[in-house]
């Protein structure tokens, strides 16, 4: 079977890497990585028979996770990075290459051997650093913006440097080879910039409008690759064209589409180009430079890593972004590997040079998810040792926060709940730890600060011992808990609203100590399901019946399930609010002809009218002198023996 068995055996083994990782709570990059080892040339057993074939194949995952990277992030979102990116990472690559020429010339190397290393260390891993951080959740964070932005640029830089170390290990040293190299990669962007941005989403956009969901399929996955191959032949990176053609395509209306369908075959690919990094480890190799490799990573981690903190400092981040920066892009990457092929195929670099590259390289990537998981406990160490940093804000008023709201989270909900307070002209502010959603608040003139609502110098700054009501928008239930918690330590008797996913999620937020909890997708569906009704003709008397009883049903459990005479009496409240009885007045009802005054509804029934539909007129708090007339559809609201008692009052029981 040739290749196919290859394909066959690596994706096995993945799997039993990745059951064996995902059982050991470990990132799957580790498993398949182990996958690699066991079924590679250097142990026994089941091997792949062509290393080189499954090579070829794993560029391609190499330019799919570019490719997606693109469709994920756009120009304009990283404009935000742009500083540290286009003048950070060259002043990163320069000091890293001086390390790494110190450590060869220190290993008894030739100067451009050692240049070599330097060079080999200087970049980072795109594929790792992107599994490391969507296994943890940390795609969309300022920190993996910056980390994103600089590797774009090292990937950028790999093609100048394929070019100009072959040449500077040479005798004779040919300065317009590196000319023509600038300005392949300059009008490339220029031709992907002007032309792909309007061909690209036309051609998909034609493929759409034919409905064939594989037929897109293909399109998507035909423009990542074929113009990541045409890159290839016009001499630059191929996984750089199709990050190119990755960002062209988020900016129009199929990104979203493109990236959904592109996750599954990039996925596939990708465990393909990790077994393959673990093919190329030898552990009798690692074992008999066990020292010199390990004391090699230690020391490429703690300088590279501390060179890219210091870097992110001057640059003006702060808080944990430097730490978690430093400690995700340490390792050396996956270029290193075809660097290394350049060099060795130069005659710049021996076998055992080749060998501990390698073997550094793939050590270096095993480290990243552990040394990832360090940046929140060494952000914390560092807090407790120095003086904190300040926050970001964005658009506080000069006036600065009194009686105002704090929405914690500016997520689509936090938003809307702050769109509605602009117009009502109720101060807020939003608490926002993602710095994609602060640029959006920031956008749209929202004031928001940059921060964990949980951490007590973000409740010191958004002044809630001033504000009026928290709101909680985040869905995760220990967030939320969290946040409850610190924040009524500082204000006990703030009252809070709170968002929860289910009546269980509820109750532990009404038992955590929160004003209100609000079911966002429950009221969601009741309304859809209403506005089906509607749809049927169903009346709306019903529809209202129906709604109340589902609500009655889905909060009854909370109401029950708990003996804290103060959460029931909150409880019974809010069920109090939320029921609306919707009455029709047939022709010989007591109330036609009757004003809502000379009726005395509150008087008599306690109950309020709050709205009445008559034809196709609506009006919404009546006043007292509106006469009753037949047909009209009367809503009130009250407790259920207040609602009750209208319905006799105007004989509809």
């Amino acid at each position: 079977m040739g290749v196919a068995a290859d394909i066959v055996i690596i994706v096995v083994a993945a799997l039993l890497g990745a059951l064996l990782a995902q059982r050991l709570r470990q990132p799957l990059i580790l498993g398949y990585i182990l996958a690699g080892i066991v079924v590679g040339p250097h142990t026994g057993g089941v091997t792949v028979g062509d290393i080189h074939e499954i090579e070829l194949l794993a560029e391609i995952g190499v330019a799919l996770l570019l490719f997606a990277l693109g469709l994920e992030f756009s120009l304009n979102e990283l404009k935000p990075v742009r500083a540290i990116a286009l003048f950070g990472t060259p002043v990163q690559i320069l000091l890293t290459m001086g390390l790494g020429y110190g450590l060869g010339r220190y290993l008894g190397w030739p100067a451009a051997s050692a240049l070599w290393l330097g060079a080999m260390i200087s970049l980072s891993s795109t594929m790792v650093t992107l599994k490391t951080l969507m296994s943890r959740g940390l795609m969309g964070t300022l920190s993996s913006r910056v980390m994103i932005g600089m590797l774009v640029v090292q990937d950028l830089a790999v093609v100048p440097m394929m070019i100009i170390l072959p040449q500077l290990s040479s005798p004779e040293v040919d300065l317009s080879l590196m000319a023509i190299a600038v300005v392949k990669s300059a009008l490339f962007l220029v031709l992907m910039l002007v032309l792909g941005r309007r061909i690209l989403p036309w051609l998909l956009g034609q493929v759409a409008q034919w409905g064939s969901r594989e037929l897109f399929i293909l399109a998507v996955t035909a423009i990542g690759l074929g113009v990541g191959y045409a890159t290839y032949l016009f001499g630059l990176s191929f996984a750089f064209g199709a990050f190119a053609a990755g960002m062209v395509l988020s900016e129009s209306d199929y990104g979203h589409q493109a990236l959904s369908d592109i996750i599954p075959l990039r996925d596939i690919f990708g465990l393909l180009f990790f077994t393959s990094v673990g093919m190329l480890l030898d552990p009798v190799f690692l074992f008999e430079n066990g020292r010199r490799i390990l004391a090699l990573v230690l020391v490429i981690a703690i300088g590279k890593g501390s060179v890219f903190s210091v870097l992110a400092r001057l640059f003006g981040y702060v808080n944990i972004i430097p730490i978690a920066v430093g400690v995700g892009l340490f390792q050396v990457g996956e270029f290193a590997f075809v660097l290394a092929r350049v060099g060795l195929e130069a005659g710049a670099l021996g076998q055992d040079m080749y060998s501990l590259v390698l073997a550094v390289s793939v050590s270096s990537m095993v480290l990243t998810p552990f040394a990832s998981a360090l940046a929140a406990p060494l952000y914390a160490l560092r807090k407790r040792l120095f003086k904190q940093e300040p926050l970001q804000t964005v658009n506080i008023p000069s006036s600065g926060l009194q009686d105002h709201v704090v929405i914690a989270g500016g997520g689509r909900v936090g938003q809307h709940i702050a769109q509605v307070l602009t117009r009502l002209s109720v101060p807020f502010v939003i608490i926002e730890l993602s710095h994609q959603r602060l640029v959006e608040c920031k956008n749209a003139g929202f004031p928001v600060i940059y921060g964990d609502m949980i951490q007590a110098t973000v409740i010191d700054v958004s002044q809630i011992h001033a504000a009026r009501l928290l709101l909680v928008t985040t869905p995760s239930l220990v967030v939320s808990q969290s946040i409850v918690q610190q924040v009524h330590r500082v204000r006990p008797e703030l009252h809070i609203i709170a968002r929860a996913t289910a009546a269980d999620q509820a109750r532990i937020l009404y038992e955590s100590g929160v004003y209100m909890a609000v079911l966002p997708e429950m009221e969601a569906g009741l309304e859809i399901a209403r506005q089906a009704l509607v749809h049927l003709d169903i009346p709306a008397a019903v529809i209202q019946q129906y709604t109340d009883a589902v609500r009655q049903e889905i909060y009854a459990p909370i109401y029950e399930s708990s003996p804290d005479d103060h959460l029931l009496a909150k409880l019974d409240n809010i069920r109090n609010m939320l029921e609306i009885t919707w009455v029709t007045l047939a022709a010989g009802s007591p109330l036609v002809s009757s004003s809502i005054k000379e009726a005395a509804v509150r008087t008599r029934t306690g109950a309020s009218v709050v709205a009445i539909i008559h034809g196709r007129q609506f009006q919404a708090n009546p006043g007292a002198e509106y006469l009753f007339q037949d047909g009209d559809l009367v809503a009130v609201v009250g407790n259920q023996q207040e609602r009750n008692a209208f319905k006799r009052l105007a004989g509809a029981v």
